[in-house]
């Protein structure tokens, strides 16, 4: 299994605590409390290295396409107005990610990094609603010749970090890698509001594989 590199000094510091443990435990406890901490500790290891997991998927790229830019539940599809960037209205996909998905984010569409922001912010659940504008968040646009993609990434209650790989001005290459959000959180897309749209609320999406959206233009 590959691990992403986001993740490695996480899985060595969670595996050195739980050898840690399991030693002054097998010291300090009986043998069926020792037993018991040393499992805790080593599950919450590996648990912590599946996490980090990097999945292998066939690069997928289709001009007028919009793909998942993350594994999740979409969670919210409406028409909203977007106020940072565009200033009209857009169509929201939003898809969270529980502790059991892939945690990875990646570019829906293919273009240049038009616009980016890091904001500083709070840590609501990831499905309230106004986790989009209250939230630890980044904001990206990716600008495709014809028509511009927005899309965040929102830390929840648990993801206490996000890490973006998007710069203004560089090549973003559909379905490769954007960034990582550590522990659960959410991506919101901004669509065209005449995009036709492949997904319904309830749906379970996959990265780089799901088709969210085409394009009209």
């Amino acid at each position: 299994m590959k691990i992403h590199k986001e993740g490695r000094a996480i899985i060595l510091w969670a595996l050195l605590i739980a050898g840690a443990l399991s030693a002054i435990s097998a010291l300090v406890l009986p043998a069926p409390g020792a037993w018991i901490l040393s499992s805790i500790a080593f599950a919450v290891a590996l648990f912590t290295l599946i996490f980090f997991r990097v999945p292998h998927r066939v690069l997928q790229q289709e001009e007028g396409v919009v793909f998942a830019p993350a594994d999740g539940t979409v969670v919210a599809l409406e028409e909203v107005r977007e106020n940072e960037y565009f200033q009209d209205q857009r169509i929201v996909v939003s898809i969270f990610m529980s502790i059991w998905n892939v945690h990875i984010n990646w570019f829906p569409v293919s273009g240049e990094v038009d616009y980016f922001r890091h904001h500083h912010g709070r840590f609501l659940v990831a499905w309230h609603p106004k986790s989009s504008e209250d939230n630890e968040r980044t904001t990206t646009v990716v600008d495709m010749g014809t028509e511009k993609i927005l899309f965040r990434q929102i830390a929840g209650m648990v993801a206490r970090r996000i890490v973006s790989y998007a710069r203004v001005g560089h090549t973003a290459k559909q379905n490769t890698q954007c960034g990582f959000i550590k522990f659960g959180s959410r991506v919101d897309l901004f669509l065209p509001v005449d995009a036709q749209i492949h997904v319904k609320l309830g749906d379970k999406v996959v990265g780089t594989q799901t088709r969210i959206a085409h394009l009209k233009r």
